[in-house]
């Protein structure tokens, strides 16, 4: 039986061989962006996931709360890891993690040191770590690898770095020097091949801090004010708690320790346990990588997948009972030979799968190129070995099944349905437009279109948003503008000096200055600031931004009243904003200069030498907020130096001459390090990455989308055209046009595309709103972004519509009336 449902199977699509070439098409590419997308969403949602008991394991994190504005913070302070040991019940291990960035590490050998720069993922911990998560040891064990000081476990991939050569075992003793803190090798684990967050290499034993006081000070053990997200707290809860419980009994011991001021009244200082499963997804944390997934982001392309894989099935179910009349008398004879309907329903279903199996397999060929264009946004562990993954295979089934059962029970059951009488009457055939069949295909022609049309209007809005952001006046110079970052390890103010004066000397450059951060950006600094006139008080947190007497003339932001910085400035007067200015009641910039802040960082006051105009300090997804800007003698604050390039010259490379100079200078400075630069304004565009991958992938989208709504649009057009042949001969023999043959023949379903248009615009633009609430600075949503939409929409299908109408119009009509 299976032969002849197959035999028949393979003849139907030969006699129909451009319906079945465009189903086969169109579930491709509705499987293929299904595909795309599960192993875009499946990689963020896998994370972590292997931990053993990984419900009961917790990240300690710290929530503030100044003036009512929250903040957030991955990290405790050092004594809550000792806290929790001692006085904190129902916790079954705790394992504290301090992490070390940009460390020179040093492995002695026979030829000397062997210098590895700048390494990352180093971390301190103690055995509670390994006790936590679970590693498979290669060399040593978990119970005595970091139970004293100096010791350090490498994972396989930096040991095999380390010490090429070596067996793991005879890793074991040896020595490596990170910065100031030397250790010996007591352990090697295999590296983490599942996706995880905890991509650490070199694990420091905490006990380390007892011989080295460089690392005991950073670990701040006796601190309770100090809070870091370098100091990081892990918990595994027992069985039977509550993470209720532990949170009330942390910020009890919070409560007893922390040293409280009286201006910080009203504001907060709590603890809370963040799930392991919730690591991966909240950015008010963040991640040790950096890479923080967004589960909004990842449902919306979940619907995209879903939304494109269902206009390939609703061309489908349109072209197979829209050609069902024409088996009619196959389905008549089938039955008077005695075939029932579950047969023939078994029959169809099988022709479904076929062409089902067709594109799964089609779209399983092509998912490697397609994943080149995507190089951008798709981790490059999605692209290894995709088809080596079991949870991968089983997609593929699961999409193989539900779309074979979603595009081809409803055909089986319309087109198994006919009656055997009817049919070898010809009945079947006249009364297809008066049946619900009819009906059903226009509402999924109209629910293509809506698909299709919505695409368009996001796209369109979005790319709009983007182009308003990235070329909208900010308020500071962003152009010919390049930063440069001092090495931290040897920086020092009279170095600064020297670099800044062969900086100033190169011709290529108008100005330089020295500070931290540019006016945009997202490595922010805050403090809370205090301003009292003797009748009102008004407290808030002040944005800080740190440079010299050039930082302004940098980026030509513009001074509203009083003076620019000047060197003696540092912790005696600053400027502000205008946005401050008001805040504290000063509505012309004039009446703010030479008034004091009290209570500035905490302790001490600061004079406002003058008020600068407002400027963007973050994306435009945040509004201006309060700021000032400082100078400071704190190394930290002055490691950024931030030069001003003259107008390049037409057909010249003054630019590059300048980087090349600026290299030369650095160099000569910082002969170890690496020389690093970026400009400014492609550090401002970075700033809108999700938005511009958004924008990628609604493109991608929506080109798919109209594809296969006008590849569906097509096939009915064909199928219309068949059915009306003689129809158009006997018109066109009396004096009928091709104009009017053509208008004739589109009305119906460009009347479609019209119904869809009007559907959609309510809904794009209710979701275009929502979407936009999301910036506090954006652009319009215009009215011409519909009828753009839908004017382009309209021609597409007229044009892809005259493929087939005037193909028909132009026929001769002796051809179509030969018969008669």
């Amino acid at each position: 039986m299976i032969k002849n449902y197959l035999k028949t199977a393979f003849r139907s699509f030969g006699r129909h061989k451009l319906f079945t070439f465009i189903n086969i098409i169109g579930l491709s590419i509705g499987i293929s962006a299904a595909l795309i997308i599960y192993l875009i969403v499946h990689y963020d949602f896998t994370f972590d996931k292997f931990h053993k008991d990984g419900d009961r394991i917790y990240r300690v994190v710290t929530n503030f709360t100044f003036e009512g504005q929250p903040a957030y913070n991955s990290g405790v302070s050092g004594p809550i890891p000792g806290a929790v040991k001692t006085r904190v019940t129902g916790v079954d291990v705790s394992a504290p993690l301090f992490t070390l960035y940009q460390t020179d590490t040093y492995v002695p050998g026979s030829k000397g040191k062997v210098k590895f720069k700048a390494q990352n993922d180093i971390t301190v911990a103690d055995q509670g770590y390994f006790n936590i998560f679970q590693y498979m040891w290669l060399a040593g064990s978990a119970q005595t690898a970091l139970n004293g000081p100096n010791q350090v476990v490498l994972t396989s991939t930096r040991a095999k770095k380390y010490f090429p050569g070596l067996t793991f075992d005879q890793m074991i003793g040896r020595i490596v020097i990170y910065d100031t803190i030397k250790t010996t090798v007591t352990g090697v684990v295999q590296t983490i091949r599942e996706n995880t967050d905890f991509a650490f290499n070199d694990f420091i034993s905490f006990a380390t801090a007892g011989t080295n006081n460089d690392l005991k000070r950073r670990l701040s053990l006796y601190n309770w004010g100090g809070t870091s997200p370098e100091r990081q707290l892990f918990v595994k809860l027992s069985p039977q708690s509550q993470a209720a419980n532990i949170e009330r009994q942390l910020n009890d011991v919070l409560k007893e320790n922390e040293v409280r001021r009286p201006e910080n009244k009203g504001n907060t200082h709590t603890l809370h346990l963040q799930p392991l499963n919730d690591i991966h997804f909240n950015a008010n944390y963040g991640t040790f990588n950096g890479h923080v997934a967004n589960k909004a982001t990842l449902y919306e392309l979940f619907a995209i997948a879903v939304f494109i894989l269902l206009l390939g099935c609703i061309n489908f179910v349109n072209l197979t009972t829209a050609q069902g009349a024409r088996r009619a008398k196959e389905i008549g004879i089938r039955k008077t030979m005695g075939s029932s309907r579950q047969q023939l329903v078994a029959q169809f279903l099988s022709e479904t799968f076929l062409i089902t199996l067709t594109a799964v397999l089609i779209s399983t060929a092509m998912a490697p190129v397609i994943l080149k264009f995507f190089d951008g946004f798709v981790p490059a562990d999605i692209k290894a070995d995709i088809f080596n993954q079991p949870a991968v295979l089983l997609f593929l089934l699961f999409l193989l099944i539900s779309v074979s059962l979603l595009s081809g029970f409803y055909p089986a059951l319309v087109l198994s349905g006919y009656k055997p009488v009817s049919v070898l009457k010809n009945q079947a055939l006249s009364h297809d437009n008066k049946t619900r069949n009819a009906w059903l295909r226009k509402s999924l022609t109209v629910t293509q279109f809506v698909i299709a049309q919505f695409f368009i209007m996001a796209t369109v809005l979005v790319s709009k948003q983007i182009y308003y952001a990235v070329h909208k006046d900010l308020g500071f110079k962003k152009d010919a503008i390049i930063i440069v970052n001092s090495p931290w390890k040897n920086r020092s103010a009279s170095l600064n000096q020297v670099f800044i004066n062969k900086l100033r000397a190169i011709p290529q450059v108008d100005l330089v200055s020295a500070g931290r951060d540019a006016p945009i950006s997202d490595d922010g600094h805050s403090t809370q600031a205090t301003y009292r006139d003797g009748k009102k008080e008004v407290k808030t947190e002040l944005g800080l931004k740190f440079g010299d007497e050039n930082y302004i003339r940098v980026y030509k932001i513009k001074l509203l009243a009083g003076r620019d910085l000047q060197p003696g400035d540092t912790s005696k007067a600053f400027l502000i904003n205008n946005t401050y200015a008001r805040m504290i009641g000063f509505q012309d910039p004039r009446d703010a200069v030479g008034k004091q802040i009290d209570d500035f960082n905490g302790d001490k006051p600061m004079r406002i030498a003058g008020v600068v105009s407002d400027f963007h300090q973050e994306s435009l997804h945040a509004p201006i907020a309060p700021l000032a800007i400082l100078t400071s003698t704190n190394l930290y604050f002055n490691g950024t130096f931030h030069i001003a390039l003259k107008p390049q010259r037409t057909g010249s490379d003054d630019w590059k001459q300048a980087i090349v100079s600026t290299q030369k200078v650095y160099k000569e400075l910082y002969p170890d390090d690496d020389f690093e630069y970026r400009f400014f304004d492609e550090s401002i565009a970075t700033l809108y990455q999700t938005e511009q991958r958004t924008s990628t992938l609604l493109s991608w989208a929506t080109g798919l989308s109209i594809f296969i709504s006008c590849l569906g649009l097509l096939g009915l057009a064909m199928y219309t055209t068949s059915l009306r042949t003689k129809e158009i001969g006997v018109r066109k023999v009396l004096g009928a046009s091709v104009s009017q043959i053509v208008k004739l023949l589109s009305t119906e379903l460009v009347s479609l595309v019209i119904l869809a248009f009007v559907l959609v615009t309510p809904l794009a633009w209710w979701a275009m709103s929502k979407w936009m609430q999301n910036f506090a600075d954006k652009t319009t949503i215009s009215w011409w972004i519909f009828a753009l939409s839908g004017a382009g929409m309209l021609l597409t299908a007229f044009l892809t519509l005259s493929f087939q109408t005037v193909k028909a119009a132009i026929a001769n009509p002796v051809k179509s009336l030969r018969s008669e």
